[in-house]
């Protein structure tokens, strides 16, 4: 049982070093408990789905199996659910447009002090945004100079490009037809200034659009 008006948490990390670091610090916090733990994506959609829990905090990469961010659409598609933060390492546009598609309601790097996370928490308990600053940077930039930003699609295909794959093989994975994923590479090196995909993958990995 938990007292009244205090905010329930579920851990989304498969790194246990981590979620036991995050609970240390969490639960000495007044008014914020943590009620679970989830080493996989799956997990967290399933505790989240199981009731009393008001805030998961939910890292983006697990290995094998559902994205962070797959399983935090999934949470917050269901009315009355409970809030999802994001809490990673990754400061990409990819992984930032990826999770705040998919309905979360803030973004923290793992190098926050805890007083931002406490904060970010309660916050986003409230039905509020939480936003890293970096992070809110980068969104701010890409609203500043639309024509130029990289769609979503854009940025997945960019991804993918960067992991290795073919534009055959890219297509499968996205469910495109090759002349489409074609289309997106040509606007990617027009938005970037290449002419080639490993140039496309050099720039968009300095300028941290995509993960190296």
């Amino acid at each position: 049982m938990t007292a009244p008006g205090t905010v329930r948490l579920l851990l989304a990390d498969d790194h246990p070093v981590v979620r036991a670091g995050l609970r240390a610090v969490l639960d000495t916090e007044p008014g914020l408990t943590v009620v679970g733990e989830a080493a996989t994506a799956e997990c967290a959609v399933e505790l989240a789905a199981a009731g009393g829990v008001d805030v998961v905090l939910m890292d983006l990469q697990f290995g094998a199996g559902m994205h962070g961010s797959e399983a935090t659409a999934a949470i917050t598609r269901v009315p009355g659910g409970p809030r999802v933060l994001v809490l990673t390492t990754y400061d990409t546009d990819a992984d930032i447009l990826a999770a705040v598609e998919a309905g979360a309601s803030g973004y923290l790097l793992k190098d926050a002090p805890p007083e931002e996370l406490a904060a970010a928490v309660r916050t986003a308990a409230a039905g509020q945004s939480a936003l890293a600053p970096a992070v809110a940077y980068r969104l701010m930039d890409r609203m500043r100079t639309p024509a130029e930003a990289l769609t979503k699609r854009e940025l997945e295909v960019l991804q993918l490009v960067g992991e290795g794959l073919s534009n055959q093989q890219i297509s499968k994975v996205l469910f495109l037809s090759q002349a489409t994923v074609k289309s997106h590479l040509v606007h990617v090196f027009a938005k970037l200034g290449v002419d080639s995909r490993t140039a496309a993958v050099a720039v968009a990995r300095e300028r941290r659009l995509i993960r190296r």
